[in-house]
């Protein structure tokens, strides 16, 4: 169906800017646009329940390290018994491994895997290697032969059989990376999705609050729903493609959620003001758009910006990751300018329906807000010291930061991988969990076991084994004295590589943490450099003014800081711990700092484009600096403070979740938005408007010829 603009798109349109058309076209062609979002729903929406059982479990790694190389040789040379090898413990307080009860069950959990040819051949309990000491605990090795993500699903399938084992005085348990990720992945999921469940209701009571209309407020929840149905059908297809990580979907429920709702707040917040001045729907979408919709078009791009930042880690869990958020970013930001306009323009004043009586005295201008403005423009010194004060005293124990790999603590203590872990280590020490697996070639095999043995750290070494298809290899396995979350084990691994022979190479799950840890840490400057400058150049496109796209910057920098020094203080330090219901680790886990400071960046510039897109256009309107300020802040505030509150709401559901990550995710997402939006966007960022007047809004003649032209005021 072609979609043509004619003079009758522009009745009552006084302004020719491209998204006021674009707003007109959408508006006249309600029944057009619904319908070609219909049919994209139900395409996608056809593959979205499957999301979940879909995308891939693994992909924790850093690609091209020494470790990923160690997994591909055992992998092609040594049965697949690499760091996605699954391990099952059985032990029994009362028989050895000797009892016929204990071989009959070694033989059944052979037999579990004997049909699935993504395991390799499954190895018995060995003497001296995976037996404890005094007989009661064996492991059986099942190698690995498929992708870390297929290896995943597979313990997926197959757990429950081994588990279901146990019985009669013999515990089983399926353990190892393949299944830390089986176990985690599903508590991770469980918890997303109870998060959800109790943040909707809770997004909805804001919103009618924020609107006083529940038409008006059920609006945004539908269009995040659409984003939501649509990004998680693509990242199935997309699934078809390249393996996407299922923590992709997990992050962009969350974003999706927070930013659809606070786009279509945004939007229909500006439709409801112009309608009433206007009395035209199709008016009011185009200024709506011409505006409001300009704001959330920069939003939105500053948003993907960021996040593209995180695309150069070498790490696919963490790039899928990012994928995921913005495929969903996309999504939404595309229904809030062609759905949510059409819906707007067919409702026009039934967006009013269903009020609650305090809403029919409700001005776009809200009289709140334009007094705090006032009081903001009369003490400007005292309130950014204050502001200050708070953020700069909150970031700095930011620089005590600690970061490292998930331990199992991360999983449930009635997992059976953290269950079959612990026994491992009660029954075969501390290190025994995060073996190393040494590969050499066999004319280096001497040289490089006299060298382990002897380094610190290491407790005992296998004999060499040769490759299982005849090349001139060897593997051997060193057992280190630490728990693989250990902070020795980094030095013990840094030092065993340093030792050994050239040729010898060390890997291991330990050992892979520990390469991926060493690939976020060196990558974050480098990402925070992008995601800095690339910011501070969008603010300047949109704004054309330097000053202020400058403190802009500074202003999300600095509250993002504050986050991570509030994270230190929970998470590392494990204030407030009891109360959250967790264990501290004694750092952040390590994907956090990349992940989390692209994502913090990205809402601190949503809400920065929102109040200073507003504050130019009145500014543009006026040139008073005064006015661009205190009409700024009265005319936005509300929003803001709605939009802040709904993504609070939501990112604080997370630390109800059991798993560590959710919690973290949420605590940090959360605290980043209640600081920014209460002391950034609407004190510190009003009073540097305030105090740099005319300055803020300055701009040399040969920049206003460089950059596009960007008006946001609506004649």
């Amino acid at each position: 169906m072609k979609l043509a603009v004619t003079e009758s798109d522009h009745h009552g349109v006084g302004h020719s800017g491209a998204l006021s058309r674009w707003g007109a076209l959408m508006a006249g062609h309600t029944r057009a646009v619904i319908g070609v979002w219909l049919l994209v729903l139900i395409a996608l929406g056809a593959a979205a329940p499957s999301v979940f059982t879909s995308l891939a479990g693994a992909g924790w790694q850093a690609d091209g390290s020494e470790s990923v190389r160690v997994r591909e040789l055992a992998q092609q040379h040594f049965g697949g018994n690499s760091s996605a090898a699954v391990q099952v413990v059985i032990h029994s307080d009362t028989a050895t491994l000797d009892a016929p009860a204990m071989a009959c069950v070694v033989g059944e959990v052979g037999a579990v895997f004997a049909g699935d040819d993504r395991f390799g051949a499954a190895i018995s309990p060995q003497p001296g290697f995976t037996i404890s000491p005094d007989r009661h605990t064996g492991i059986v090795i099942a190698g690995a032969n498929a992708s870390t993500d297929d290896m995943v699903k597979a313990v997926d399938e197959h757990k429950d059989a081994l588990t279901a084992l146990s019985g009669d005085g013999i515990e089983v348990y399926p353990t190892g990376a393949s299944a830390l990720w089986s176990d985690f992945n599903k508590a991770n999921h469980d918890a997303m999705i109870k998060a959800e469940m109790l943040s909707w209701p809770v997004t909805l009571a804001i919103m009618v609050l924020a609107f006083g209309s529940l038409v008006a407020a059920g609006l945004p929840l539908l269009l995040t729903l659409a984003g939501l149905v649509a990004s998680a059908g693509g990242l199935v297809l997309l699934n078809q493609i390249t393996p996407i990580s299922v923590w992709a979907m997990n992050f962009a429920m969350m974003f999706a959620l927070a930013l659809g709702i606070d786009y279509a707040l945004f939007l229909v917040a500006r439709f409801r003001d112009a309608l009433t001045r206007t009395g035209d729907s199709r008016a009011a979408v185009a200024e709506t758009m011409d505006t409001a919709g300009k704001a959330v078009l920069l939003s939105g791009s500053t948003v993907l910006v960021s996040l593209s930042a995180v695309l150069i880690v070498p790490a696919p869990a963490v790039r899928t990751m990012a994928v995921g958020i913005m495929l969903a970013v996309v999504f939404v930001l595309a229904a809030t300018l062609t759905l949510l306009p059409a819906t707007l323009g067919a409702l026009a004043g039934l967006v009013n329906a269903a009020a609650l009586p305090f809403a029919r005295r409700q001005q776009h201008r809200s009289p709140v807000f334009a007094r705090w403005g006032q009081i903001l423009h009369k003490y400007p010194w005292p309130f950014a010291a204050v502001a200050l004060a708070v953020l700069i005293g909150l970031a700095a124990p930011v620089f005590g930061l600690k970061t490292a790999m998930p331990s199992i603590a991360v999983v449930p203590t009635d997992a059976p991988v953290r269950q079959g872990y612990e026994l491992i280590q009660r029954q075969m020490g501390p290190g025994a969990p995060g073996m190393l697996s040494i590969i050499t070639p066999s004319a280096d095999a001497q040289a490089t076991a006299n060298t382990t043995r002897a380094s610190d750290g290491i407790v005992m070494l296998t004999p060499p084994r040769p490759a299982a298809d005849g090349s001139d290899l060897v593997m051997m396995q060193a057992v280190p004295a630490v728990d693989p979350s250990s902070p020795d084990m980094a030095e013990i691994l840094d030092r065993l590589r340093a030792d050994l022979p050239e040729n010898a190479v060390v890997g291991g799950a330990a050992a892979e943490n520990l390469d991926l840890q060493q690939t976020l840490d060196d990558y974050l400057p480098i990402v925070v450099s992008i995601i800095l400058v690339l910011g501070f150049v969008l603010l300047l496109i949109a704004l054309q003014a330097p000053l202020i796209a400058a403190m802009g910057t500074l202003v999300s920098l600095l509250s993002t800081a504050a986050a991570f020094g509030v994270a230190k203080l929970i998470f590392q330090d494990g204030h407030g711990a009891g109360l959250l219901g967790f264990t501290p680790q004694g750092f952040l886990d390590g994907w956090g700092p990349v992940f989390f400071f692209a994502m913090i960046f990205a809402i601190a510039m949503d809400y920065t484009v929102f109040l200073l897109a507003t504050a130019k256009e009145h500014y543009e309107r006026t040139g008073d600096p005064h006015a661009a300020h205190l009409d700024g802040l009265a005319h936005s505030g509300r929003v803001i403070f709605a939009a802040a509150a709904v993504m609070v709401a939501v990112f604080f559901t997370f630390a109800l979740a059991d798993p560590l990550p959710p919690k973290e995710m949420g605590i940090i997402l959360g605290v980043a938005v209640l600081l920014d939006a209460l002391l950034v966007r609407l004190a510190l960022l009003p009073v540097i408007l305030r105090l740099t007047g005319h300055a803020a809004w300055w701009s040399p003649a040969w920049l206003r010829r460089v950059l596009p032209a960007i008006s946001f005021a609506h004649d």
